[in-house]
């Protein structure tokens, strides 16, 4: 089993636990204008994980660049995996998952201040709102390797390899073809401690042809196990700079957390500029980079947790029943009830997704992710809000008022942005103003001319 192609060592994951249950929220009217997915960012692989009890289905995603046939991935997994536990899936999916559980954008239009007296609460699902939802035996050689089992699915050749020491699976891994990154083997040989597998995937390059695909699809693999972690160590020991991961959790009674790193909420509901519609990826990002500074680069953010029945606003429609079975979610039926498309109201089902971002190293994530479901079924997305200025004629006092309030609104947005992205204040005054948000206040008359108008008896 000796070839001679040098193959890149990639990383990924192994899991536990969780419960749920869940049902739909209140909601705000609003209109969905752009949304940031993963496609802001470089290196960015996207996880989806099924979790029921010990249950575990993963599906993963990378974002691999480069010959096919140098593409190797290394996932610890905690057993042995039989064939029927491992299945390859469509791009779409994944892409589907991550367009609805995007960050949002979201404009407003102002009434006339002169009929509308009473200012809106828009009550969306703002971080505080809590709405209750609704082996085949293998051969043993001299190094310590003992290969499993072996399977080719879709265009992948799959081999399982358990080990007894690092430095026997590094030089197994070298003799039979695989670049290994310096530092690999240590930290292969913490997950060898802890009885973990190997699960050692390659391009079959005949298979990949048959699929006409340009691109590597999603693997899946699905197992019981008490522990609920994600690997991502070994994905740092061969990482040009700081990666982007998404996880996607899909469980049954609530949002999933980590336990070893803090998660944080993304700021959300705020109010910022109008020109930021045409930039939303870059104000994103910046806004996303802001926030992992200011925690020490050490936090994994919460993007969405929400029923998968319903959004608001959405920025997809909801998974299908067997969208959500092809993910693992077995416990939907596969005819297509139960998921329904976007309506009106709340629509509790009993998905509940969770999507979690985190941009780590080495040195700032040293450990994997352990994770797990917490029952809190509170909905939380990531929503910016543009909001027009009302540019009717209409004379009144409260348009006066309004009017004469609009100067210190729009300082208030620019000081929020360039809160959220340390973009220079200055810079964001210029840009308003040529955007027609004018800091120069209008001029407003006295009360008294209001009161006989055009009268020809005036003095």
């Amino acid at each position: 089993m000796h070839r001679s192609l040098k193959k890149a060592l990639f990383a990924a994951a192994s899991a536990t636990a969780a419960i749920a249950l869940t049902s739909g929220a209140v909601a705000f009217c609003g209109f969905y204008v752009a949304k940031a997915d993963t496609k802001l960012f470089n290196k960015a692989s996207k996880v989806a994980i099924m979790r029921d009890n010990d249950r575990t289905v993963i599906t993963m995603a990378n974002d691999y660049q480069g010959d096919l046939k140098e593409f190797a991935m290394v996932i610890p997994v905690p057993v042995v995996l039989q064939e029927e536990q491992i299945h390859v899936t469509d791009n779409a999916i994944i892409d589907h998952l991550d367009a609805y559980t995007a960050p949002r954008l979201v404009e407003y239009f102002d009434g006339d201040p002169c009929t509308v007296y009473r200012k809106e609460a828009l009550q969306m699902a703002a971080p505080t709102a809590v709405m209750e939802d609704g082996v085949a035996e293998g051969e043993r050689d001299s190094l310590g390797v003992t290969i499993e089992a072996e399977y080719t699915v879709g265009e992948y050749d799959i081999q399982i390899l358990s080990a007894e020491q690092s430095g026997g699976l590094a030089q197994w891994l070298v003799e039979n073809g695989y670049k290994l990154p310096d530092g690999a083997e240590a930290t292969l040989g913490s997950y060898i401690k802890q009885g973990t597998k190997f699960f050692v995937a390659k391009v079959n390059l005949e298979e990949q042809a048959e699929t006409g695909l340009k691109y590597l699809r999603p693997l899946q693999i699905a197992f019981e196990s008490p522990k609920f972690q994600l690997p991502i160590r070994l994905g740092t020991v061969n990482a040009d700079g700081k990666q982007e991961l998404f996880v996607f959790g899909l469980t049954r009674s609530g949002r999933i957390e980590t336990t070893n790193y803090r998660t944080v909420k993304l700021p959300t509901g705020m109010d910022i500029p109008l020109y930021v519609k045409d930039e939303f990826g870059s104000f994103y990002k910046s806004m996303f980079d802001e926030q992992v500074e200011k925690e020490n680069g050490r936090a994994v953010f919460m993007e969405y947790a929400w029923n998968m029945n319903w959004c608001d606003p959405c920025a997809a429609d909801p998974l299908s029943s067997q969208e959500l079975r092809e993910l693992g979610v077995y416990w939907l039926d596969n005819d297509g009830a139960g998921i329904q498309p976007r309506r009106p109201g709340p629509q509790a089902q009993d998905v509940y997704v969770t999507r979690l971002h985190v941009s780590y190293d080495a040195q700032t994530f040293p450990e994997d992710l352990v994770l797990k479901e917490t029952g809190d079924k509170s909905n939380f997305q990531g929503r910016y809000v543009l909001r027009h200025p009302y540019k009717g004629d209409t004379t009144c006092e409260a348009a006066e008022d309004y009017r004469a309030n609009l100067p210190k609104r729009f300082e208030k947005e620019a000081q929020t942005l360039a809160n959220l992205t340390g973009w220079n204040i200055d810079d964001i005054r210029e840009k308003m103003n040529e955007g027609a948000q004018s800091f120069d206040p209008p001029k407003s008359e006295p009360w008294w001319k209001r009161i006989w108008g055009d009268d020809d008896s005036n003095g």
